[in-house]
Order: structure tokens, then sequence, then C-alpha cells
């Protein structure tokens, strides 16, 4: 049998980025990061260099390593009384109500996602970075087109992406906001992402003296200090077992992948999860629980993305990075928009400014790899906000609990209780809404909903096949490659 290799990403031109690497020979590392270095054009909502996020990888004959390049708390070197961010309101159009959103300098955390890329090249891939980044280039160049998923997206974040001249160039350059079938180019982010393939740009820092002119002529925290200290990390991974599954997922300070093990420790004194309608009612107690572990503030559309990838050894990766709900502003010179975490209120419960310069923030996200008791190795993860826990929750218990497929426990119906309410994807049968409407208010969406997260999942079994699965909520897309 010819050795494959998978990707499963949240848009076609991302994952054939991720493709056309492992077909070059790189590894399942190589291939995340490329991935992501395209996503910032072709999930411009969601994903950024000027974000960040965490890598979950697992070589075939290797130990698993975190990489953890989320962002940290601005501010070091300025007076205390300056560190109270300076926001500039956005509204977001739900379909039943507007919600004001924090953007704007102020809401500019430390971002991650450049130096966390570069470095996961240098230490875990095979390839030299300028092949790893060539993808990225010519979309940024030649233009992605846009999706429905991101069309819906981008006229959703309309208020914060067209704030600045830079964004209205980017996402509206003929005067209205890109729609599905435009392409959007970025040749700024083009030059940079050259430089950094040719070892001309290393990280972040050598936009920091730019950074912080802007973010002082405009009210944000962000310094030249904060860019020069920011370091990437990387931490031990948590390790768990549920009915002989072996799981590994993102430790702390974030908190997703402890509240999803915590969860799965409740179930694991208790009968299966089969499906029945006593099941599906512990596993809503069991999202009841977890939520109750982590009460936050106000739930905020959060623009992030996974993907996960397998390559021909057999090595695994899940990376999962955010931009928030995107700032509006835009690194001087780079086609970079930053994130706008210190504006995400679920992200700062004591209060914006409670967080102390050089901080690491905690998240949901949560990369996570599985290993079945039949030696079949899974490796997945989810965007979402605070629904990412439920999202790996409903996934894993599939995996484990069913023997579910890699697709049908993607596609599974999910469920998520949001403190009040439990929401419930359609697709299940009437006796287990009924027995879940006995304990609590139940909600029926109408139909799936990026609402309920996006797993983007890969597997290969003992025998060397591989599988992936995209989230049709999330705009999922797959391909299997099988090298020359």
């Amino acid at each position: 049998m010819r050795r494959s290799a998978a990707v499963s990403a949240g848009n076609v031109d991302t994952a054939a980025a991720a493709a056309t690497v492992l077909r070059a020979g790189g590894n399942a590392v190589d291939a995340a990061v490329a991935a992501g270095f395209a996503s910032a054009v072709s999930e411009p909502g969601l994903s950024s260099l000027g974000g960040g996020g965490f890598l979950l990888s697992a070589p075939a004959d290797g130990p698993e390593r975190l990489l953890d390049f989320f962002v940290d708390a601005p501010g070091r070197g300025r007076a205390d009384e300056r560190l109270l961010p300076s926001f500039l309101p956005a509204t977001v159009r739900f379909a039943g109500a507007d919600q004001v959103f924090h953007a704007g300098w102020g809401s500019v955390a430390v971002p991650g996602c450049l130096d966390g890329y570069a470095h996961a090249v240098r230490t875990l891939g095979r390839l030299p970075l300028a092949q790893v980044v060539a993808p990225a280039v010519r979309l940024a160049r030649h233009g992605a087109v846009v999706d429905t998923a991101q069309a819906q997206l981008l006229s959703l974040l309309e208020d914060i992406l067209t704030l600045t001249p830079e964004g209205r160039d980017l996402f509206a350059p003929q005067g209205r906001l890109l729609r599905a079938g435009d392409r959007l180019r970025n040749p700024e982010l083009a030059e940079l992402l050259e430089d950094v393939g040719q070892g001309r740009v290393t990280g972040f820092r050598s936009y920091a003296v730019e950074v912080q002119g802007a973010a002082d002529r405009a009210g944000g925290l962000l310094t030249a200090a904060d860019v020069a200290a920011y370091q990437v990390v990387e931490r031990e991974p948590l390790r768990a077992t549920y009915r002989g599954a072996e799981i590994v997922t993102n430790p702390a300070p974030s908190f997703g992948g402890g509240l999803v093990l915590a969860a799965l420790d409740g179930l694991a004194g208790q009968p299966a999860l089969d499906g029945s309608p006593a099941a599906v009612v512990r596993l809503a107690d069991a999202l009841v629980r977890m939520s109750e572990r982590h009460v936050a503030g106000p739930t905020a559309v959060r623009g992030t993305t996974h993907v996960s990838v397998v390559d021909v050894d057999g090595g695994l990766a899940a990376m999962t990075m955010s931009n928030g709900s995107c700032s509006g502003v835009f690194a001087p010179g780079t086609g970079i928009q930053l994130n706008n975490v210190m504006g995400e209120a679920d992200l700062h419960p004591e209060g914006f400014s409670a967080t102390s310069p050089g901080v690491r923030i905690g998240s949901m996200m949560a990369p996570t790899l599985l290993r079945a008791t039949n030696g079949t190795r899974t490796a997945l993860g989810s965007g979402g906000s605070e629904r990412i826990r439920s999202a790996l929750l409903c996934a894993l218990t599939s995996l484990v609990d069913r023997g579910a497929s890699l697709h049908d426990a993607v596609a599974a119906p999910r469920l998520h209780w949001d403190r009040s309410v439990l929401q419930v994807e359609p697709g299940l049968p009437v006796e287990v809404l009924a027995a879940l409407g006995e304990a609590r208010p139940v909600h029926e969406w109408g139909g799936r909903d990026l609402y309920f997260g996006g797993v983007h999942a890969v597997s290969r079994r003992t025998d060397g096949r591989v599988d992936a699965a995209g989230d049709a909520r999330r705009a999922g897309a797959v391909q299997v490659v099988t090298p020359d």
C-alpha cells in the first residue's frame, strides 16, 4: 500500500497550501504551518499573523510537543495610569440583535502567530521556511477567492474590518465589502511573507518600533518592549485516558483542554454514551458541569480556525489559531491585521486592565490528539469560542464511546449549554429531545451552524490508511495526498 498523507482545514485554499507542502516532502508540522500562513489570506475573518495560537505535534517515533504562541497582555514600559485601554466601538449585526464590540489599537494584545510559525518550522519541521511559506506568498499576491463562509464572516464583522483606510483597501477595495466569489489580494503581506521565507524577517520584532508608534498615536497599549520580550513557549501537554483511549491536549494557562479532560473523567465511571436517551442526557449533564467550571463574561464572536494534518510517516499535527474578533487596525506596512484579544470580555472576567503586561492570556483553544484502543491515531481541534469545549467533548465521545467513523463523529448533532438553555442541533430522535427537555430548557436549531464550532480532524490507522473530515459548519475542506 502506498503511504498517504491528509489535511483537514477550514477553507479549500488553506488545505491546498498544506497539501502542496506534503507533496514536497514536508512533515505534518511543515504542512500545518503552511496552512496557517495561507489562512491569513484565505480565512481573513478568523486568522492573521497578528493573532496567536497553539500547535500540538506528534511525530511517528517521538513524544508529543506543544507550542504555545498565543498572545501576551501588552503594556511593558508604560505607566500604570496608561494601562487603561482605549477602545473603538464597532457594531456586529447578528440576525436577532446588534452588539457593540471592542476594537482599535487599545484592543491589541502582543501577537504570536508569526513568531510561532517560524519557531515551529525551525524546531519541528523538515523543509526550509521559504518552501513552507511559498503557497501563502502566491495566495497573497494573486488573491484568494472569498468563499460563502468567509463572505458571511466579513459581512458580520464589516464595521470592524473597515475601521481604517488599510482595512477598507483590503476588504472593500471597490468601495463595497468583498462578497462570495470576489478575490482578496494582500500585496503587502505577500512581500512580508517573501521576506520571512528568505530570513530577512525573523519575527514580529522586526516591526516593533513602527507598531509602538502607531499604538502611541491611537491610545494603544502595545510597546516595542512587549514585542521584543515575546517568546514562544513549549509546554508539557495534558495527558489522560478515557475508556482505554489515550488523549493529549493543551495545558494551562489555557483552560479548554483541562475542561474537556475533566468532563471525560466524570463520564468515565458511567455507562458508555451509546446514543440512547439516557446517554445523551448524561452528555448534557457533563456539558453543564463543564460550563460551571468555567464561568466567564459575555460570549464574543471569536475569529478562530483549526487545521489537522497527518503526514506519510504517520506524524500528526493539530494547530488552532485565532485573531479574536479582529481589531480593524494593521501593523504599518505589513498587511497584517492585528488581534483584538484585549477587548474580548470573556477572556478578561476580572476587567480589561486586570492582566499584567507580559502575562500569557488564557484561551479555550484545545488542539487534541487521540489514540484509540485499536491503535488509530487522530488529530482534531475546533474554533468556536466557548463552544470549542462542547464541540470537542461531543466529537471525542462519539469516537470513543460509539466507535463512530471520523466523518460521523464530526457531523453528528452537537449540544452546548449556554448557562441558561441547552442549545441542540437538529437530527436527534424525538425521544432523545423529550428526555433532554425533562431536565432543562432546550432550544433546537433549525439547521447546522458555525455557532457549534468547526471540528477539523485527520486520522491514521495501524495499517497506514488515512482519513480526513472537515466540518461543514465552518466550510471544512480536506485533501488526501499520495506523494510521488
